[in-house]
This record gives C-alpha cells, sequence and structure tokens, in this order.
C-alpha cells in the first residue's frame, strides 16, 4: 500500500483512512459480540470503542502499510463469562472477520460504481496517470477492499492470537482449551514466525485470496 503514496497521495490518505476504520471496526466487533454473549471484560476496559485510538497497534499498522498484513490489538475477552462457551468463542472470534468482508464487498462494488461511472477516468487512475476525483475516489477504494480482505484472510490463519486459531479452538474437544489458551503467551512467538518463516507462505495465501476475489468482481 505504501507505493501508492508515490502513485497518488490524496488515494493514499483516503485509503488509509478506511485501514483506521477497517482496523476499528473488526476490533469494536470483536468487543461487541463478546458483550452481547455476557462479557463485559472489553467494555471495562474502554474497548467497545469506535475510537480507533483505542484499537491501533502501532507496529501491526505499519506492516498493513509496508508488508501487506497485520494487526491491531487484541481485544481482551474472558469465555468463562460467556453465556454459551463455545458458540460463544466462535461467534466473537469471528466477528471481526466478518465485518472486514462486508467491507471488503462494499468497497469492490463501489469500484465498480466508479468505472461505471467513468470507465476512462478509472483506468487513468489504475495506470498512475491522473483520473480526477472518480478516478481517485476508484483507486482508493479498490485499496480499501484488498485492505479488508487481507485483514479477513489473515485473520483466518489458525496461528494463536490470531481469530482463526480461536474459532478452531471452538470446534475442538473441550479438554484441549486450557492448552491452547496458555499458547496465548507466547503470542510473540508466532508474530516473529509470521515475519520470518511464515511471512512468503502468508504473502502467497494473500495474494491467492486477492486474486479469487477481485477475479470475481472485476474479471
Amino acid at each position: 500500500m505504501i507505493a501508492l503514496l508515490e502513485q497518488d497521495p490524496l488515494a493514499f490518505f483516503l485509503a488509509f483512512f478506511a485501514l483506521l476504520l477497517s482496523l476499528t471496526l473488526h476490533e469494536w466487533g470483536h468487543a461487541y459480540a463478546a458483550f452481547r454473549f455476557g462479557d463485559p471484560t472489553a467494555e471495562r476496559l474502554g474497548r467497545l470503542t469506535l475510537n480507533p485510538l483505542k484499537h491501533l497497534d502501532p507496529w501491526g499498522t505499519l506492516l498493513l502499510l509496508l508488508v501487506g498484513f497485520g494487526w491491531a490489538k487484541p481485544v481482551p475477552i474472558n469465555p468463562v463469562a460467556f453465556r454459551a462457551y463455545r458458540f460463544g468463542l466462535f461467534v466473537v472470534s469471528v466477528a471481526g472477520i466478518v465485518l472486514n468482508l462486508f467491507l471488503a464487498v462494499l468497497f469492490a462494488l463501489l469500484v465498480r460504481g466508479f468505472f461505471a461511472l467513468d470507465p476512462w477516468a478509472v483506468a487513468l487512475a489504475f495506470r498512475g496517470e491522473g483520473g480526477g476525483v472518480v478516478g481517485v475516489l476508484a483507486l482508493a477504494s479498490f485499496y480499501a477492499s484488498s485492505i479488508n480482505l487481507v485483514l479477513a484472510v489473515f485473520n483466518l490463519l489458525p496461528i494463536p492470537p490470531l481469530d482463526g486459531s480461536k474459532i478452531l479452538q471452538s470446534l475442538l474437544p473441550l479438554s484441549w482449551h486450557p492448552l491452547l489458551w496458555r499458547l496465548e503467551q507466547y503470542a510473540w512467538l508466532s508474530f516473529l514466525l509470521l515475519l520470518t518463516v511464515l511471512r512468503g507462505p502468508v504473502q502467497e495465501v494473500l495474494r491467492w485470496a486477492r486474486r479469487v476475489f477481485f477475479g470475481f468482481f472485476f474479471g
């Protein structure tokens, strides 16, 4: 995404605003779902809010700009407080991903709408040759869609503390859960692996997801 800053600064700042929105809504989704299932932990810690400053992780945001994937501050939850432990864990874990997928589709539809409005302007914008207001909005919407798709797919990875690990946990036998919760203490090791050994494979997965997603919307 950082390449967009050189290509079109205005589109970059619009896309960056969408990035803040996407990260914020992702974490708010977790907080809201947990609250609805009876866990007030996130609310008590001020995380049931749409204020980006409460949710953004500086390193995770920077990495999303530089290497194409990143994260926000995980919302603290207490699954023991859920009215339905297993179902609550699943819904809370998937809530942020669902919001990101919704935004990815919404922004992709906006790109199609801008293209229908002025195909030439959109083509110029994607070639880095201007395109006026319509072109800038289409380019920013494309990056916003890509950001949300990346957040959704990245968080589906079954690696603690990403959401995918908790989704998987909600489907596994309860006797495994204490061990899986203890693995959360080693989140730093997971992120280290994601930035080194697993970086290439993760980027391949994200590239594949983009090809499939944007191939469906744009052919």
